[in-house]
């Protein structure tokens, strides 16, 4: 089985209780490392152990080749007769940042293709931060509006605000 396990922001307690719990299962543990300075910071070493000491494990730094190229398909491989975690910071489908989210989602598909079984667990990630801004999100609805871009906005309407009619519904233009 292979779990893809995010880390969830800031620092290594920012993982589930079932994010750990699949960690401390697995044979082995891998970890993306072209977004880990997010979780690794200036002092990768010292990180990795405090990581290392949380999870009970040794975890592999995995490049970005390895992740997206057929040097990823070793961590599969592995994974068709053990339970191997592969981790990534924030949310494993989370990231505002395509490349990283189109790695993971090709480690599935790879993975199914594989008939390897594959589980994730989810955490926190940016868009959970982004909701705790408020109205700080509104410059970039305004510079994505002028620049033609779609924005997601997370909307907290109170009941009588739902039903208000001057709130436009998926049909309404």
């Amino acid at each position: 089985m292979l779990y893809i396990v995010g880390l969830g922001l800031g620092d290594e307690r920012g993982v589930t209780v079932r994010g750990l719990d699949a960690v401390r299962r697995c044979a082995r543990v891998y970890m993306e490392a072209y977004a880990a300075l997010l979780v690794l910071g200036p002092d990768p070493p010292s990180r990795l152990d405090s990581l290392e000491k949380l999870y009970g494990k040794e975890i592999t730094v995995a490049d970005k080749e390895m992740v997206e190229e057929e040097r990823g398909d070793q961590a599969l491989r592995e994974a068709a007769g053990a339970d191997i975690a592969f981790l990534v910071v924030g949310h494993p489908f989370g990231s505002d940042e395509p490349f990283r989210k189109a790695a993971h989602t090709d480690l599935v598909v790879r993975a199914k293709r594989m008939g390897i079984q594959v589980k994730v667990i989810d955490s926190a990630s940016v868009v959970n931060a982004v909701g705790a801004c408020g109205l700080q999100v509104y410059p970039a609805i305004v510079n994505n509006r002028w620049l033609g871009l779609h924005t997601l906005c997370l909307l907290g309407l109170s009941q009588s605000q739902l039903l208000d009619s001057a709130f436009l519904t998926l049909y309404q233009r």
